[in-house]
């Protein structure tokens, strides 16, 4: 399908930004924090504690299909964050977000939380400019738990309205959502999140499992078949 294709381009297309310095690319920069999670309950603490790391990866996917961004990849967050000892507990504030962004040539850094109230999302997204280092928008988007992945793209569509960032191209807009309708009929985003959360934590055998079991759900996952290969699988 000609998603997958998209998908594979923005990752090839990842993986050689990585290489050059910003100043060589025009397109606006755009990089994702870890979520935090502001009170939830309804669920165990693991799938909470996944949803950290698989907002802020799913949300990079979104704005990694469109050719008019440059998107830094989230190990590069991680990374940095590692770095300086900052991790997804609420201590990156605007002014951390900034010098972040600044050291990746991010001009938009997206931070923000969720609360799942027995299975009602809200995703709490604040857009840090790090030129003013100012906050510059501040958007919500509830939903379904079942429907995260249509709400993650929602959330994206808010977010480059708002910064008034290229647009995802109309029919590339529709196959995400065409395919989100069917991801959600299935576990695999809960399987995939987990997945990133022990990949995280450095238990490659574990993270293998879960990326496994969320192509069992889903086939057509490329994300999920990105990670395995990512974990040697």
């Amino acid at each position: 399908m000609r998603w997958r294709t998209l998908f594979s381009m923005a990752a090839l297309a990842g993986a050689l930004g990585a290489g050059s310095s910003a100043a060589q690319d025009s397109r606006p920069g755009i990089a994702v924090l870890p979520f935090t999670n502001g009170g939830s309950y309804g669920q165990a603490a693991e799938d909470y504690a996944a949803l950290e790391v698989g907002m802020q990866q799913m949300l990079t996917t979104e704005f990694a299909m469109n050719p008019q961004l440059r998107v830094v990849d989230r190990s590069r967050i991680r990374e940095l964050l590692a770095e300086q000892d900052l991790g997804a507990s609420g201590r990156v504030d605007a002014a951390t977000a900034t010098r972040i962004g600044k050291i990746v040539g991010a001009r938009y850094m997206v931070m923000g939380g969720f609360v799942d109230t027995y299975g009602t999302m809200r995703l709490d997204v604040q857009i840090v400019n790090t030129e003013t280092s100012e906050i510059e928008k501040a958007d919500r988007t509830t939903f379904k738990r079942e429907d995260m992945a249509r709400g993650v793209i929602d959330a994206a569509t808010k977010i480059t309205g708002d910064l008034k960032l290229p647009a995802l191209p109309k029919e590339v807009q529709a196959q995400r959502e065409e395919r989100a309708q069917k991801l959600n009929a299935t576990q695999a985003v809960s399987y995939y999140t987990k997945g990133l959360l022990y990949q995280d934590r450095g238990d490659s055998a574990k993270a293998k499992e879960l990326f496994s079991k969320a192509l069992a759900e889903f086939p057509e996952y490329t994300e999920a078949q990105e990670a395995l290969r990512q974990v040697g699988g």
